[in-house]
């Protein structure tokens, strides 16, 4: 058995000493091999193995630069994706895994000198969320992935539906507790007096067939008696008529004001969703890039209530688009608009001017039952260019 055999003691004691880290002043990332002290490097360096790849490398050196330098922050990233997803951490913990492993590629043959020359590179190309604190760089990863935006979106719309349930619960639970205690007529409280006479020898006297209490010796009278017992008679029934017209009052009443109420709520209800087919908006989302970001597109078809298919005018690009990445396009005065909210909602119109202090328009009615009919103050996000 040879000392270069494979189970000589020599090759087991090389494969002991290669395995793991060693000094990456001693890697030849052209060759890709690693050396384990400055001699072995110097005789690397001298082989011929070695000169061809630096040929091979001087020919064309930003190719294998930017080769390099791809491979290592593909890697760099697709570890902090897997690894951590898109939590805050520091650049150091996830550098240390990524040399971890033997096989990666070294940051001493990219573009970048330093980990803080990388991270800050991150941060302005966009990929990652960077911020310097007194303990070091740390860096969060953004997902752009189509499918882990839309999961996002939906969580969000989901969480909003819920919030504005709660809030519309909330306040008809108010406006009903309101409109008890308005209908209900506030109860005098009873005020009680000391009893005092002014004659402290004078008896009480009660006479029960008259149906009243005197105050003095008692005195036997039955034509008066009968009398006050036909007038409370005539008193009560006009106290139960009256009570009767009282009550059909306040049901009236509260039933008109019932139905002032609903009218109301019609006149002010604002659906959250306010797009629709065949208007012209503008993209205001960041996410796609400076290709789409404050591009003008018309919506084909909307999805859902909040989704739009919409069609970009400049370049023809199709995207799907959530409602809160678009927003609405003022026209110049005397172009034809569409109401996408309000009281007027759906309804094309001419507009006529712009209130620039107020951020409303001036709208002319050009469709309808009110065609012709000039309304004031109608918000910016209100209405919309027609395609």
């Amino acid at each position: 058995m040879g000392k270069a055999d494979f189970l000589s003691p020599k090759a087991i004691g090389n494969r002991i000493k290669a395995k793991g880290l060693q000094k990456l002043r001693w890697y030849c990332q052209m060759c890709q091999k690693q050396c384990r002290d400055e001699n072995g490097f110097k005789c690397h360096c001298l082989s011929e193995s070695h000169q061809r790849q630096l040929l091979l490398a001087s020919d064309n050196p930003n190719q294998f630069m930017d080769y390099f330098s791809n491979e290592f922050k593909s890697d760099f990233l697709e570890l902090l994706r897997r690894r951590f997803g898109t939590k805050r951490v520091h650049s150091n913990i996830i550098y240390n895994e990524y040399i971890s492993n033997r096989e990666h590629v070294h940051m001493n043959s990219t573009q970048w000198e330093t980990l803080t020359d990388f991270t800050k590179w991150l941060g302005r190309e966009g990929l990652c969320k960077v911020d310097e604190t007194p303990k070091g760089w740390y860096i969060q990863y953004i997902d752009r992935d189509p499918e882990t935006i839309r999961r996002q979106e939906e969580l969000e719309r989901k969480k909003k539906q819920d919030l504005d349930d709660e809030e519309r619960s909330a306040k008809f639970i108010e406006e009903q507790v309101r409109r008890g205690r308005k209908g209900k007529e506030p109860e005098e409280e009873p005020v009680f007096t000391e009893l005092k006479r002014e004659n402290e020898e004078e008896k009480v006297a009660f006479n029960l067939a008259a149906g009243s209490v005197s105050s003095g010796p008692a005195k036997p009278s039955t034509s008066v008696g009968a009398n006050a017992l036909k007038t409370a008679a005539s008193v009560k029934r006009k106290d139960t008529s009256l009570g009767a017209e009282s009550k059909e009052k306040r049901k009236k009443s509260a039933l008109d004001e019932i139905m002032e109420m609903e009218e109301k709520k019609k006149k002010t209800v604002r659906p959250d969703n306010w797009i629709r087919p065949n208007i012209v908006v503008k993209v205001i989302t960041k996410r796609l890039g400076d290709k789409y970001y404050k591009k003008k597109a018309v919506i084909r078809e909307v999805q859902d209530k909040y989704t739009a298919f919409v069609k970009l005018i400049d370049s023809g690009d199709k995207l799907k688009l959530d409602q809160s990445h678009l927003e609405t396009v003022i026209p110049a005065p005397g172009k034809r608009v569409v109401i996408v909210n309000g009281p007027y909602r759906d309804v094309e119109a001419i507009l006529e001017c712009i209130d620039e202090k107020k951020f409303s328009a001036q709208l002319i009615i050009d469709s309808g039952t009110l065609k012709g009919k000039r309304v004031h103050g109608i918000p910016y996000e209100d209405f919309s260019k027609q395609a």
